[in-house]
């Protein structure tokens, strides 16, 4: 059974971290569920953790996103919306027919998108193009996992590679030395 994902935008009053005053923003939250009700209560008891008790949120608007898959990478703290056009041949026609599927895909950039899309789709057995990647304005996504054992697994495993955070490269100075040599040889 696939997974049916809903849009949630939230308002509530976040703390703006440059002027340090509370401001009320809306959001956008991604949430498994199986109806616009359980949609609605799962985006208020998840965002209940990340708000204190005094604080209120304000569900805006819920609908149904249209991503076929939701793929969250290590490392990684935006989403990008990738649209894949697959591609398959009508014999009766005789001219080739796009399918378009949206996939959510965790990255830190476009081009980092891109790579977690060619990597997902490696194992598809037809052909493809990925025509379009934007970033999503969506905030976190919150998968629904019924709490037996095996899903535990997975939901710890996906949390933890939501949560990982980026690794930024630390700047060795032997080894750009070594690089501006070399290509100094080169020429």
């Amino acid at each position: 059974m696939s997974a049916t994902w809903y849009e949630c935008k939230v308002k509530y009053r976040k703390l703006d971290e440059t002027t340090g005053i509370q401001k009320a923003t809306t959001e956008p939250y991604l949430v498994d569920a199986i109806s616009y009700t359980e949609a609605e209560s799962r985006i208020t008891e998840e965002m209940s953790a990340y708000l204190s008790d005094s604080d209120e949120i304000k569900i805006t608007n819920i609908k149904v996103a249209n991503y076929a898959e939701i793929h969250p990478f290590e490392n990684s703290d935006r989403w990008f919306k990738s649209r894949v056009s697959l591609i398959a041949f009508d014999e009766e026609s005789g001219k080739e027919r796009k399918t378009n599927m949206y996939l959510l895909i965790q990255a830190n950039d476009v081009k980092e998108a891109y790579d977690n899309t060619v990597g997902v789709m490696k194992g598809t057995m037809g052909e493809y193009t990925i025509p379009a990647i934007a970033e999503s304005p969506i905030m976190d996504v919150f998968p629904y996992f019924s709490g037996e054992e095996d899903e535990l697994e997975r939901l710890e495993k996906f949390n933890a590679v939501k949560a990982s955070v980026p690794q930024v490269a630390e700047f060795n100075e032997g080894l750009e030395l070594a690089d501006v040599l070399e290509t100094t040889e080169e020429e």
